[in-house]
């Protein structure tokens, strides 16, 4: 073989097409789907918490490649709704699944199938889907089973597991990981990009998020408080980073000590629950200023001051013009 036929071989080897696309990443509350595009980000863009219904918007993670940029749409988990607050997350679903082009269907290992997995399957059969005389069903775009948590099975569990999946439903794809050891990520991230279509970049490389500094440091505030909160707290609670106070936007600059200020509200949804929120000696605010320091002033790009007013707005989650106020 001639050296030219080598050197041509080589170069149509590596002529791979770039892909570009949209992936929602569905699944019931609680399995996984932050953990999961946090891992594969390789950095924190969305709170991961054992809580359900941690999740309360479409939050956009880039992945970027050499072949490939992915946006992964973190979505509230489907779910049947018990406030307004809950049918506003639905809609939410509802928006970030109108213009994708792949779904990730996450489905946990240690846990049986159930009937919010078979409600989702049923949800986006009549979004992405059509019927066949058989009963059978053709997908317009792909979707993949993404098999969470398999650190909690042993191998044989698992292969039953992986069985029973493939009969669930007519997957494109079935890929198990364990996002929290990082266990298959590298699978996963391959699958995913087989599957995209043929499409230019659409952000910079560096680019990870398309939240805005004001949407990143709320969720952050958010995901340290669930830390340290009681079980009724969590969906009571609600963050708004007011404003950002740069040290050139005073005159003296003596307010700011050539920090930036950011200026937070934290909602509650009644006043016996502002002292779980502030704690002894206010020592929650003090863990969470601590905790975040690091992280905001990343976001911020200067040295930045945490300033936290927990107030109360009476049963936000079922008072529209609250919701609105508060973003949802």
């Amino acid at each position: 073989m001639s050296e030219e036929t080598i050197d041509s071989n080589t170069a149509t080897a590596g002529l791979q097409p770039y892909r570009s696309g949209f992936v929602a990443v569905v699944g019931r509350p609680n399995v996984g789907k932050s953990t999961l595009i946090n891992a594969l980000i390789g950095k924190q863009i969305a709170i991961a918490s054992s809580r359900p219904e941690t999740t309360r918007k479409a939050i956009r993670g880039i992945l970027t490649t050499d072949n490939a940029q992915l946006v992964l749409v973190d979505t509230p988990g489907i779910h049947r709704p018990r406030t307004l607050l809950g049918q506003r997350l639905n809609d939410v679903v509802d928006e970030s699944l109108s213009d994708v082009d792949m779904v990730a269907f996450l489905l946990p290992a240690d846990q049986q199938i159930g009937p919010g997995d078979k409600r989702i399957l049923s949800r986006l059969r009549s979004d992405f889907a059509t019927k066949q005389d058989d009963g059978s069903f053709t997908w317009r775009i792909p979707l993949i089973a993404i098999v969470t948590k398999i650190d909690e099975l042993g191998r044989e569990q698992l292969i039953n597991k992986l069985i029973e999946i493939n009969e669930f439903a007519d997957f494109t794809d079935i890929v198990p990981v364990s996002a929290l050891k990082h266990d298959n990520l590298a699978e996963v991230r391959n699958v995913l990009i087989e599957h995209t279509p043929e499409g230019p970049q659409m952000y910079p490389e560096d680019q990870i998020s398309e939240e805005r500094p004001q949407e990143t440091i709320a969720e952050l505030i958010r995901g340290a408080f669930l830390e340290t909160l009681d079980d009724e707290l969590p969906h009571s609670l609600a963050v708004v980073v007011d404003s950002i106070d740069y040290p050139e936007d005073n005159d003296t600059g003596a307010t700011y000590d050539g920090k930036a200020q950011v200026n937070v509200s934290v909602y509650v949804e009644r006043d016996s629950q502002k002292p779980i929120i502030i704690g002894k000696g206010a020592s929650n605010l003090t863990y969470v200023k601590k905790k975040l320091r690091t992280p905001v002033n990343r976001i911020v790009g200067c040295k930045a001051r945490l300033d936290l007013h927990v107030k109360v707005a009476k049963s936000w989650q079922s008072d529209p013009k609250q919701l609105e106020k508060l973003g949802f």
